[in-house]
């Protein structure tokens, strides 16, 4: 737990002081609530950029240990920063909103009862991404690497792991965490002339809507971070066009560019087509409504900014086009069971569980109908109030989701249209809060959504408290052979053990039960252990048809006779059965087939 929330405290004070720092830089005078994004994107820049230097991510660590102080020490000298420019008092709303977020990310874990792995059971893709991270630590490279997958977030965690000494487990649980406070901090940048508790009310449902807390309980925080960014270059397009503190400021778009920056690190081009369908809209119309800003100077010093912090990143970029993700005949499906409904990105959608269809959870398929006929109607009204506001970005924003969402669900896969639902989310409610919160009908509609959303943070699965590669290693050395599995029975009666191991084997026929001990207890005769075959097996022989074993400890104990150390990677031995027993196997397998090597984008 202390490291899990370590890791949510460095991710969020780095991110903080970084990025107010650069919007400061930028000539921005007062507080600006977008720092929280605009750090997070250049966190993923120096992590990614450093954590490649000799050190196991020390150097990554020291990087952004040297850069937040720079921050701190600028930010001190000059006062007027830490205060907001209209009369707001940043600290205050930053805690009202923060510790609520906090909390409601927090659901997961209280629930389960631990921390661990979120998503195990319900999104294998954390297991890669472990993989990812402990190779990027160790200056190896990995298989989502060499395909140019973009590394940032997996950068923060090696940073994170070198220098705090958090293991991988709890750095991307912090840094996932740590993401579902930022996005609401960035949201109060749209409420920041509503009253206090609207303002924080409003915060809460934008920064993490019901997709976006979806995602997270499967752990997917590549989605969630992408969501963030795209939230908040919109913000950062109307902050440099409707804000008073933000006109005469030359540099006013170089935060949308390092907020584009962010985007490219964490999810490699695809993330700029969110980003550049809501710049050319936004223009379009301004230029409809007669506005001709003089944008092109400010514009073109953004995009150098742009351009030559992605610079490193061009080549991998240009690698990551072949990824499978990209692949019509690729993932298809992915984790899904079906196309997913649009009308969730609009927050109401009563079910801990996204996938599932209108009636198959507990609340009968009216009740998603009717949310969703309401939402709708609020998306229209809050849409049309937009434009008599003048709120071009806004619009443009949400157009520009649903331009992507259109263009995967035609073109792409379920798997994609659903990231583009998620991404979509926050602007979608973002459309209809902002106009109707301070009205009865948008403060209906905030109790239905955020209710949803914390059903959906309640229901994410949580796993081991640990991870090592050592499983993933042994994968090529037992092929399809029929391997048994010992495990530790607490965490496969409590942390969803069994479809973590057979994910970590995939590939391979194994069969998972507890190891020695489990279960043990008054009528089992010596020499025996209790076991799920059917009673009690005889500790001298291994099950019919096993060839391989797989046990925890150091391979002083053998579990059972006529077998031999393949090999010892701790926690984990494998065992070769030397005169495996003919017969069928006395055990059920678990077939996992080979799936895709990565999720993303």
């Amino acid at each position: 737990m202390i490291s899990t929330y370590a890791a949510v405290l460095a991710v969020c004070l780095a991110s903080l002081a970084i990025g107010q720092a650069a919007v400061a830089l930028c000539g921005v005078r007062g507080w600006s609530w977008l720092s929280p994004a605009v750090g997070l994107a250049l966190l993923c820049a120096i992590c990614w950029g450093t954590v490649r230097l000799p050190g196991e991510g020390v150097a990554a660590a020291l990087a952004t240990l040297i850069a937040t102080t720079a921050a701190v020490l600028f930010l001190w000298r000059r006062n007027r920063v830490w205060r907001s420019p209209d009369g707001g008092r940043p600290l205050r709303d930053g805690l009202l909103v923060g510790l609520p977020a906090l909390l409601a990310a927090s659901l997961p874990f209280l629930v389960e009862g631990h921390f661990g792995i979120l998503g195990t059971s319900f999104n294998p893709d954390m297991s890669q991404h472990l993989l990812a991270a402990d190779r990027l630590a160790e200056g190896v490279g990995s298989q989502l690497s060499h395909q140019g997958y973009p590394m940032g977030p997996h950068a923060i965690v090696a940073a994170l792991h070198g220098g705090l000494g958090i293991g991988l487990v709890q750095g991307f649980s912090g840094l996932t965490v740590a993401v579902a406070v930022l996005a609401p901090l960035t949201a109060l940048a749209a409420f920041r002339e509503q009253p206090l508790p609207l303002r924080v009310c409003g915060a809460l449902l934008v920064g993490v809507p019901y997709m976006v807390a979806s995602y997270f309980a499967q752990g997917a925080f590549k989605e969630t971070m992408q969501a963030l960014f795209v939230l908040a270059f919109v913000l950062s397009l109307r902050e440099a066009s409707g804000n008073p503190s933000w006109r005469d400021v030359r540099l006013r778009f170089v935060p949308a560019a390092l907020i584009a920056v962010g985007s490219v690190y964490t999810y490699s081009f695809p993330g700029l087509v969110w980003l550049l369908g809501a710049t050319v809209i936004w223009i379009a119309i301004e230029w409809a409504r007669g506005a001709r800003p003089a944008t092109w100077r400010p514009g073109l010093l953004a995009g150098l900014v742009f351009a030559v912090l992605i610079a490193p990143e061009v080549g991998r970029m240009v690698d990551f086009h072949s990824f499978e993700t990209f692949d019509p005949n690729g993932p298809g499906l992915g984790n899904l069971f079906g196309q997913v409904s649009p009308f969730e990105a609009l927050g109401i959608w009563p079910s801990g569980d996204f996938r599932l269809s209108p009636g198959d959870g507990a609340v009968p398929a009216f009740g998603y109908f009717l949310g969703a006929a309401f939402a709708s109607i609020l998306l229209l009204y809050g849409a049309f109030l937009c434009w008599r506001r003048r709120e071009s970005a806004v619009l443009a924003g949400l157009l520009a989701a649903g331009a992507v969402y259109a263009a995967t669900r035609l073109g792409g896969t379920p798997y994609t249209a659903a990231k583009a639902i998620e991404v979509a989310a926050p602007l979608a409610v973002l459309t209809i809060v902002l106009p109707l919160l301070r009205r009865p009908v948008g403060m209906l509609f905030f109790l239905a959504a955020a209710g949803c959303s914390l059903l959906a943070f309640a229901n994410a699965p949580v796993g081991p408290r640990g991870y090592s590669p050592a499983l993933t290693e042994m994968r090529p050395l037992i092929g399809a052979a029929p391997t048994l599995v010992l495990a530790d029975p607490e965490l496969l009666a409590e942390d969803h053990g069994t479809p973590y191991i057979a994910w970590e084997l995939r590939g391979g026929r194994v069969c998972i039960e507890a190891g020695h001990g489990a279960g043990s207890g008054p009528g089992v005769p010596a020499g025996q252990k209790p076991d799920s075959f059917g009673g009690v097996a005889n500790i001298e022989r291994p099950p019919a048809g096993v060839r391989f074993v797989i046990t925890e400890g150091n391979g002083t104990d053998t579990p059972f006779s006529n077998l031999r150390i393949r090999r010892s990677a701790p926690p984990y031995v494998l065992w070769e059965v030397t005169k495996p027993i003919s017969g069928r196997s006395g055990c059920p397998l678990i077939a996992v087939r080979q799936a895709r090597q990565g999720q993303g984008s």
